[in-house]
């Protein structure tokens, strides 16, 4: 098939992709990347006040005293927050609502961390870790759905083998599938159909921005590709983890 860069893949040199393109990565490295985030954020707001505070003390005296306080405890509470995602993820119990969580905050965290993780080369790992800290929590919620209430969505950079482990995994199960050739297609046609739930196929780039703008309103499950052959092109996925996840949410295939 003919290679068609994703805007994310805008600055690809045509180069192999490292580690044949499979950004496989611990949860951990996710987390001491959100941490740094976490620093970082507070850091550049803390030299904002230190800069500007003198000034804002002349509209109001007492105003500078309260910014800082407010900077600390929001530093505080997002410190807690990430250490209950953790103790959700590590422990094996999801500690907060989803809406609190996976399908909350976290996608926010995910995107900051992201930005953070690209100064240090590390973007699609910290992506990748991302993810699959959120299909942990997101897949423990134990949702199900009927057959005709879950939706597969893949692009179209799929090897024929993946494509067609895809299709005889939907055949079976009885489920539908879309194949999205932009993310802003794919977001039409899960206005038009109304899924109760989606398993989506992408890289880790492409799946940053679906659940950043689908999973606050929509329970997804994100299955990420390996791209042996670059980006956009002929890209292989664990055929096992997609069959788990839809048996998971509509039951077991008809035998």
């Amino acid at each position: 098939m003919d290679r068609r860069l994703g805007h994310e893949w805008d600055e690809w040199n045509g180069r192999p992709l490292p580690n044949l393109g499979d950004f496989s990565a611990e949860a951990g490295l996710f987390f001491r990347f959100a941490a740094m985030t976490i620093v970082a954020a507070t850091a550049v707001v803390a030299l904002l006040l230190y800069l500007i505070g003198p000034r804002l003390g002349g509209l109001w005296a007492p105003l500078p005293r309260a910014l800082w306080i407010t900077l600390v405890a929001l530093a505080g509470l997002k410190t807690i927050y990430l250490s209950v995602l953790a103790a959700s993820y590590y422990g094996g119990r999801n500690l907060l609502p989803e809406l609190l969580m996976e399908r909350g905050p976290y996608l926010q965290l995910m995107n900051y961390t992201s930005l953070v993780a690209r100064a240090f080369g590390k973007r699609d790992w910290v992506e990748h870790a991302a993810i699959d800290v959120y299909n942990t929590l997101a897949e423990r919620r134990g949702r199900r759905v009927g057959k005709g209430e879950l939706l597969v969505l893949i692009p179209r950079c799929l090897s024929k083998q993946a494509l067609d482990g895809v299709l005889e995994i939907a055949g079976r199960y009885e489920v539908p599938v879309f194949v999205a050739t932009r993310g802003q297609l794919a977001r039409r046609v899960i206005r038009e159909r109304r899924p109760r739930a989606v398993v989506a196929v992408a890289c880790e780039r492409d799946m940053m921005t679906g659940l950043r703008d689908v999973a606050g309103k929509l329970p997804v499950l994100g299955l990420t590709m390996q791209l042996p052959n670059g980006p956009c092109r002929d890209a292989s996925i664990d055929l096992d983890q997609m069959e788990k996840w839809v048996q998971g949410l509509v039951g077991r295939a008809q035998s």
